[in-house]
């Protein structure tokens, strides 16, 4: 069964996208047609995943674009999108691919005014530039992965880095789904990502959608589960990669590089170009997004915590270059300290740290 969308133009070019806070139970559609709209399904995570939060907030600029008179009066169009960008660069801090679109879809505004081009139309085309080059990039991610998961290998992963969380196949499950499609039988550990379960929830139902077994754990187990030996190697997504080869991903992730390391397994960062940071020296300099209390105290609005206990609830944690094998990205499959190099010469298959 194909994966659907999570992201779409409608006729008028606003945007419809799959409301990911109600998967698995039920598939719907939301329109979204203000620059408003946009930002809070961002920031409530109807839309989610560094690459799609890149091509929505794209998207959301055309939609800004095309509802002039929203904002305040008198305002120039420059300066209506600037206030998009503005609006929507808010909402999730740790996602370097959302401040990267905008910044394009800024300058691509600039010189539509400076050449005398439609704006509308420009910033449509660059929008889809984005998106269109993010299916691309997932491709080859894909292609450049398949080739470190042995056929009828275990992989496990974390979170959500899949069709749901891109333009295309994913991230962290392109080379699944390109083993998958190769006949290659790759089965998949998938934890549960705890507070707000995008593993269960989201990447266990594509998976199961698209025909790729899996096994659901819960985030307590990963350690024990990597310990039976059958697990060849770990594929996550990212939110930031410093130019050191620090990588920033959901919550989890550098517990889950930890129990690799001491269990002797291959850990490997799948994410295009547009999430590296170079302007970013580290780990430490990446900001870490804080979410609500309420994700991690209540479970579907009934309070599961005591009243007035302190709840620390970032949404990322930041694992270090040294625990990294490899990262694959679009242009080639790179050690860490590989990634900040102007010449970067990829390797087929990285060492195990």
């Amino acid at each position: 069964m194909p994966i659907p969308s999570p992201i779409a133009w409608t006729p008028d070019h606003t945007i419809r996208i799959l409301d990911q806070t109600l998967l698995p139970g039920a598939e719907t559609y939301r329109d979204l047609d203000t620059v408003e709209a946009v930002a809070e399904a961002i920031r409530t995570l109807r839309v989610r995943g560094a690459p799609l939060i890149g091509i929505a907030a794209a998207m959301g600029v055309v939609v800004g674009a095309g509802k002039r008179g929203s904002g305040e009066a008198g305002k120039t169009p420059l300066e209506e999108i600037a206030r998009a960008c503005e609006l929507l660069g808010a909402t999730r801090p740790t996602a370097v691919n959302l401040h990267w679109a905008l910044n394009r879809m800024r300058r691509r505004a600039e010189r539509a005014c400076a050449e005398g081009e439609a704006l509308r139309e420009a910033l449509i085309s660059e929008a889809t530039a984005i998106w269109d080059e993010d299916r691309a990039m997932c491709d080859r991610i894909g292609e450049l992965g398949a080739s470190l998961i042995p056929e009828g290998s275990t992989v496990c992963t974390v979170c959500n880095a899949g069709v749901l969380a891109t333009g295309g196949i994913g991230t962290a499950l392109a080379p699944i789904y390109t083993s998958h499609r190769a006949g290659a039988k790759p089965h998949v550990v998938v934890p549960e990502t705890r507070p707000l379960l995008q593993g269960s929830r989201l990447t266990a139902w594509e998976l199961t959608q698209a025909g790729v077994p899996c096994t659901l754990i819960g985030d307590g187990m990963i350690a024990s589960r990597l310990r039976l030996g059958d697990v060849a190697c770990v594929i996550v997504g990212a939110d930031r990669i410093a130019a050191n080869g620090d990588v920033a991903n959901k919550i989890g992730t550098y517990g889950l590089a930890l129990a690799a390391k001491a269990h002797g397994i291959p850990f490997y960062v799948a994410a295009p170009t547009s999430t590296l940071d170079l302007a970013t020296p580290d780990g430490a300099a990446i900001p870490i997004e804080q979410r609500e209390a309420s994700e991690l105290a209540s479970w579907q609005g009934t309070r599961t915590a005591p009243a007035g206990v302190r709840v620390w609830n970032p949404a990322f944690d930041v694992t270090p270059a040294e625990l990294i094998s490899g990262i694959i990205t679009d242009k080639g499959i790179f050690r860490p300290e590989e990634i900040c190099r102007s010449e970067r010469p990829g390797i087929d298959r990285p060492v195990v740290n």
